[in-house]
């Protein structure tokens, strides 16, 4: 992986193979889990071995009755997974071709209480992200402003215009629902203003890297703070809004790339939320072994089934284990001091001109999170830090020191 560094950003260079023709592919399996680190305490409204129609409820959260968790396809319920108090693990799914779907009755007025209503009973109040700490909102949060993510300069992320081409009025509706739950600003981050959409502020967003994330969208725009919570989507997300409203039934489906130095071809697939990542890659996987990777070879993560707020799939090779150094060559490297972070071009680059990056560094890796706050550390997560982690390429990465300090702010504020 390199980098060609132009203006503000960086364009990271991840090899990949030529890309084929976009795909329609379900999965036999698919999975719901926890977003994230999340410990997800869930009360389970089926059981193993139950069908299920698509969209129908599976689970509902113990603190949060009112959210629920849908099945993303006709199914029957494969295996159940909980930890100790009820804490999600992951709830499989298997693919029933002749199921039914749900379709939900429509709020008769455009009370801000029906929409949320509607958004919870039919699961796609999920689809939200409330920052700062990166959760899932509360049934009767009221955000400071709305994100919509219509940009995204991760390396080989689906293109979410892509999701808007035809859908304009679908996007337009689900824009103005948005915009009731929230006092502030409907935020549309993209690189250039939505024509016929009225009624939001436009926040440009260059071609680099990390300048389409949503929290260096919201730094620069609207930073967040625990009093005044911000609230991001995907602009593919509001177009299955719009088309909730217009038709009582939400799309259970997502746009996805999957790429990677370990694949014959690059895709672009439309599978269901939660799919298998086994069967995404079928039949595209080069001989030998490899890493399957919910996410972008950035902020990705090895995984079985795809993340809820993740759009991409990476495979790539995997590297022989390292032979192991002699026992006291390991004790002198363990006990030295860490190694210095050296300021260079590709570092300032990879805030995005946004974020400045040696103060925050120096204030994460101290645990002074009075000054990490008062640079914007609310307004991120581990994401947004994921190409810092990989240009300071040392440890602890950056991106486990913004999540401690974003730990030890909520415990702070008792969210």
């Amino acid at each position: 992986m390199g980098f060609l560094v132009r203006n503000t950003g960086l364009a990271p260079v991840v090899p990949t193979p030529p890309a084929v023709a976009d795909m329609v592919r379900p999965t036999e399996e698919a999975a719901l889990t926890p977003p994230g680190r999340a410990d997800l305490r869930v009360e389970m409204l089926v059981e193993e071995g139950a069908p299920v129609a698509e969209g129908a409820p599976v689970a509902r959260l113990r603190e949060a009755p009112e959210v629920v968790l849908v099945a993303p396809m006709p199914a029957r319920v494969g295996r159940i997974a909980l930890r100790p108090g009820r804490k999600l693990t992951e709830i499989v799914l298997f693919r029933e071709a002749a199921g039914d779907s749900v379709t939900h009755a429509l709020p008769e007025t455009g009370e801000p209480g029906a929409l949320r209503a509607l958004m919870q009973v039919s699961g796609l109040w999920t689809r939200l992200r409330q920052r700062p700490f990166g959760v899932w909102p509360g049934p009767g949060d009221r955000p400071a402003a709305i994100a919509v993510m219509a940009a995204d300069t991760r390396p080989h992320a689906p293109d979410p215009g892509a999701a808007l081409a035809g859908a304009e009025e679908d996007f337009a509706r689900g824009c103005h629902a948005l915009a009731g739950l929230t006092d502030g600003p409907l935020l549309v981050c993209a690189p250039a203003p939505v024509p016929g959409l009225t009624g939001v502020r436009h926040v440009p967003v260059g071609p680099r890297h990390p300048q389409g994330l949503a929290g260096i969208c919201l730094h620069r725009s609207f930073p967040a703070r625990p009093e005044h919570p911000v609230w991001d989507i995907a602009a593919e997300d509001v177009v299955h809004l719009g088309r909730l409203l217009a038709t009582g039934s939400l799309p259970q489906t997502r746009r996805v790339t999957v790429s990677g130095a370990a694949l014959t071809e690059t895709r672009t697939v439309v599978c269901q939320i939660g799919a298998d990542l086994r069967g995404l890659t079928y039949g595209a996987t080069r001989p030998g072994p490899h890493r399957l990777i919910s996410g972008s070879a950035l902020d990705g993560h090895p995984a079985r089934w795809l993340a809820p707020w993740h759009r991409q799939v990476t495979v790539l090779p995997e590297a022989a284990p390292a032979k192991a150094p002699h026992w006291f060559l390991s004790a002198l490297t363990s006990s030295a001091r860490p190694r210095p972070v050296i300021p260079t071009a590709a570092l300032d680059q990879s805030g995005g001109g946004a974020l400045p990056v040696m103060a925050l560094l120096r204030a994460l890796s101290v645990g002074d999170d009075e000054t990490a706050v008062a640079l914007g550390a609310l307004s991120l997560l581990e994401e947004d830090l994921a190409l810092l982690d990989y240009a300071v390429g040392g440890a602890p990465a950056p991106g486990a020191l913004l999540r401690a300090c974003l730990d030890r702010v909520a415990e702070e504020a008792g969210a």
